[in-house]
């Protein structure tokens, strides 16, 4: 998806408040005995029963994040007082005031570390409150399209506010600005959610109805014809990816294996005689990295990443986004006007 079709959602702390509202429904098969009508308002309330026990479950681990001026949501990672949230929420600070979901306690924390290109971030409480309860986390390979999932975090300023939708589609790769705070992260495999996802729900907390983190709730979409937020289309950061860089944070103090393919390159987009992208420029490469070992040499401008036409930087970033160190992979390129093919082992970033 383009930079320009997705927004962070971080909430200005001087932002206008909004009521969030939770909506739910559902139909069911009656049994023998039971009629239609008797069944339906059944079928709802134990639904409506599945919501409210889900809630009870996980809010307790969902946090409200103050960094400076603006309100982010955060989740707790584990009793130690580790909490994951996006990278854009901690911005520069180092220091950071958290609410819990209750309201009752405000507590302070500092940060391990941030890593914006996977747009995740730990920061660790200054002193752990008795009965802090740490998420559950899921499976990201069990994540299906149309289940129900429930949205948590802080919405326009609403601390504890709860959103319902489904998933929508799993496996989406999707690019942030830069602009307005955004880290240009280009993330992989995204869960794709209905579930309302508005600024200041950034790093909260997506679950399924067995009270299981499935994602970090990060981007809304953004309509490119109207310029405002398209409704019912968010987007989180898998568990998965965020169980492998929130476990090497809070090992190392660092990420030390992005899981992220690389060339080895900087580059530059290139336009074409009308201005359009039409491919990207290697501006260098790096000493021993995967495309000089190929035979890429600067000035090469590339066309394709294995059978994915590459126009940009940020096409380039998405198609490498979905690939995997250590995988092989075709880059076509030209060379003083003509075409060359050659077999690239991607690094990792």
């Amino acid at each position: 998806m383009d930079a320009s079709l997705v927004r962070r959602v971080l909430m200005p702390v001087t932002a206008a408040v909004c009521a969030v509202a939770l909506f739910g429904g559902c139909t069911g098969s009656p049994k023998e005995s039971a009629s239609p009508q008797s069944a339906a308002p059944k079928a709802a309330n134990d639904l409506e029963a599945d919501y409210q026990k889900v809630i009870r479950n996980v809010l307790p681990s969902v946090v409200q994040i103050q960094a400076g001026d603006s309100i982010g949501s955060g989740v707790v990672y584990d009793d130690k007082g580790h909490v994951v949230t996006n990278a854009h929420v901690v911005g520069a600070e180092k220091s950071f005031n958290v609410t819990v979901a209750t309201g009752e306690l405000e507590l302070t924390a500092q940060l391990v570390s941030s890593y914006p290109d996977q747009e995740l971030a730990v920061i660790k409480l200054d002193k752990v409150p008795q009965g802090l309860k740490a998420a559950r986390l899921g499976d990201s390979s069990k994540v299906e399209v149309g289940q129900i999932v429930l949205a948590m975090g802080t919405p326009l300023g609403l601390s504890s506010s709860v959103t319902q939708g489904i998933v929508s589609a799993v496996g989406r790769t999707v690019s942030e600005g830069e602009g307005g705070g955004g880290t240009g992260a280009t993330i992989s495999n995204m869960v794709q959610t209905s579930a309302a996802i508005n600024p200041g729900n950034s790093g909260g907390a997506l679950v399924n109805l067995d009270s299981e983190l499935i994602g970090i709730p990060t981007l809304e979409a953004v309509d490119p014809g109207l310029g405002g937020v398209a409704p019912g289309i968010g987007f989180a950061i898998p568990v998965s990816t965020v169980k492998s860089i929130a476990d090497q944070i809070i090992k190392d103090g660092r990420v030390t294996h992005s899981g992220r393919a690389a060339l080895g390159i900087t580059a530059r987009t290139v336009l074409d005689d009308s201005y359009q992208p039409s491919g990207v420029a290697v501006v260098s490469v790096a000493k021993g990295g995967p495309a000089q070992q190929a035979g890429i040499r600067p000035g090469d401008i590339i066309t394709k990443l294995g059978s994915t036409e590459i126009t940009s930087v940020m096409s380039l970033a998405e198609a490498l986004a979905s690939a995997s160190p250590g995988e092989k992979v075709a880059v076509t390129y030209l060379r003083g006007g003509e075409e060359g093919r050659v077999e690239v082992t991607l690094g990792e970033a």
